[in-house]
């Protein structure tokens, strides 16, 4: 059950992040740059969490451990979210969704040297497909149309994909120590010392220039695909490998795709179906690959039965 339970909850947060991308977009076309958006989502998401707080039981913190939340806000906060969002500002959120699909390898190879988690056929040949499956996707899409403003964009995007791989990897273990809440209220306060820098573009804000759709717009973003995707997230790797988490943000570009067919901008054909039987597919092997302690346990089995 709390398999399952982690499952259900890594997937609703992918599915956040892959309307995030569209939303946060919109919102910046209509004039709020990428650090301004990084300020909203830090600063709110930190204020929901230290509410959420008030509602679980409060936790003693070992002191040692501030600097682990420190280290995790600077991998998984502030340096994914300033260069994911500001990055999305430069580039498309076609070309970001093709930049998604680098993270499960980079979870996959980082939790090889840093877990010691085996690399099997079933982990890569689910890593390979899904990737082909996202790739699909996003260039049909696109009809060769919507192409980059600028590559750092898309260095940027991949930058954000590498902190938060090393994230997923690095802190897996420590994240078990302490509860989902107690561990984003810590890190993202740790994350406002990004804020002095960020919200210094807040002084060019037009706060009275935006319609009510546009603030609904950053309160998605802010709630749905900070607040709940990192809590949500935070649930799956208690109980997932890393690169199991990792396989998951294929769901983003898929969302995407299903959006667009549901606001009548999209059609859904073969091309489409295909890519999400590739995904699912390579979900599904990714899941079922052996982790190290699945391994060690076997192996031990077999020495005992000799």
């Amino acid at each position: 059950m709390k398999i399952l339970k982690a499952h259900i909850c890594i997937l609703i947060a992918e599915i956040f992040w892959g309307l995030s991308a569209p939303i946060s977009k919109i919102v910046m076309n209509e004039g709020m740059n990428g650090l301004q958006l990084v300020t909203f989502r830090i600063a709110g998401a930190c204020i929901f969490f230290w509410i959420s707080s008030l509602f679980v039981k409060s936790e003693k913190i070992a002191r040692r451990d501030y600097l682990m939340f420190a280290g995790a806000a600077c991998l998984a906060v502030m340096t994914n979210q300033i260069s994911f969002t500001v990055g999305l500002n430069l580039t498309s959120p076609v070309n970001a969704a093709i930049m998604t699909t680098t993270m499960p390898l980079l979870t996959m190879f980082l939790a090889f040297f840093i877990l010691l988690e085996p690399i099997t056929w079933k982990k890569t040949t689910g890593i390979l497909l899904g990737a082909i499956g996202v790739l699909l996707i996003v260039l049909h899409s696109s009809n060769g149309n919507d192409k980059a403003d600028n590559i750092w964009g898309d260095l940027l995007v991949i930058v954000a994909q590498i902190s938060f791989a090393f994230y997923l990897t690095l802190f897996k273990n420590f994240l078990t120590k302490y509860n989902g809440i107690t561990i984003m209220k810590w890190m993202f306060t740790f994350a406002l010392v990004a804020i002095p820098f960020t919200g210094m573009s807040l002084r060019d804000f037009q706060w009275s220039a935006h319609t009510a759709s546009f603030w609904y717009g950053v309160a998605f973003v802010v709630i749905g695909s900070t607040f709940l995707s990192y809590l949500l997230t935070m649930v799956a790797q208690k109980a997932l490998r890393p690169t199991v988490v990792s396989i998951y943000n294929y769901v983003q570009p898929v969302v995407a795709c299903l959006v667009s067919v549901a606001l009548g901008v999209g059609a859904f054909g073969l091309t489409h179906a295909l890519a999400i039987v590739l995904i699912v597919t390579g979900v599904i092997l990714v899941m079922k690959s052996k982790s190290r302690a699945q391994q060690l346990a076997e192996e031990a089995l077999k020495n005992k039965s000799k």
